[in-house]
């Protein structure tokens, strides 16, 4: 009977692993896309931080005071919260700057067109657009700042209360040469605390804020005299007519 033979079992060869292929590099256009992708993102979270922070951070300066305190060598400056300040000074603040403050939603339409039919012969701004220009822009007439704050009052409407407005502006507010907010204005004209200010203080203080540089909150012309009795009438009379609601809790 013949012998059965059986076939060696071969051993299966190691075969070299595949070499993993490199994943292709993104081309020029494609980095710079993602690039400008992320710089946008950034740079969209940088403009919400900027125009949310201020309601919870006070603002730790602005350009104008920045400027102003590398020229003059430093500037009379302390913050102080708006319950601090007399609440006449605050009438008289809106009563001579804006007086439909409590009414409008960073415009006042109505003294736009008034100003218009004036030639332009005075100012139209709200407290709103005048704390933007402060906190975020330049001092000067231009056409991008004007547009730059157009873009922004509506947002900080939107986001700031009006009280909160009232405290920035008050507190970043050009009151003469070297002299910005409330609590500097009041201890360096009337060697008094913005707690302590009178209704004609308050309005002496009020009418200089157009122009700081050439007005004296102290020494008022008789024509600037005459301004502040009529901003004294108008504080009592937004107080009385609810238009003071918004900030005067």
């Amino acid at each position: 009977m013949a012998k059965r033979t059986t076939a060696k079992t071969r051993k299966p060869s190691k075969k070299a692993a595949p070499r993993a292929r490199k994943a292709p590099q993104p081309s020029l256009r494609q980095r710079a896309r993602r690039y400008a992708w992320r710089g946008g993102i950034g740079a969209l979270v940088l403009f919400v931080l900027a125009i949310l922070g201020p309601t919870v951070i006070n603002p730790p300066t602005t350009y104008t005071i920045w400027s102003e305190s590398r020229r003059l060598d430093g500037v009379d400056r302390i913050w102080i919260p708006l319950e601090e300040v007399a609440p006449v000074m605050v009438r008289a603040t809106v009563a001579a700057e804006d007086a439909n403050f409590c009414l409008h939603g960073g415009f006042d339409m109505a003294a736009i067109r008034a100003a218009i039919r004036a030639g332009g012969r005075y100012g139209a701004s709200t407290i709103s657009q005048q704390t933007v220009k402060n906190v975020y822009l330049w001092q000067g007439r231009s056409w991008p700042r004007k547009a730059l704050e157009a873009l922004l009052t509506p947002l900080v409407e939107l986001t700031w209360s009006k009280r909160r407005i009232l405290e920035v502006y008050l507190n970043v507010a050009e009151f003469g040469e070297g002299i910005f907010g409330i609590d500097a204005a009041a201890h360096h004209y009337f060697r008094v605390t913005p707690g302590k200010l009178t209704a004609e203080q308050a309005a002496a203080l009020a009418v200089v804020l157009p122009d700081p540089k050439g007005r004296n909150a102290a020494r008022l012309t008789p024509a600037l005299k005459e301004r502040a009795a009529l901003v004294r009438d108008g504080a009592a009379t937004i107080r009385a007519d609810g238009r003071a609601a918004c900030f005067e809790s």
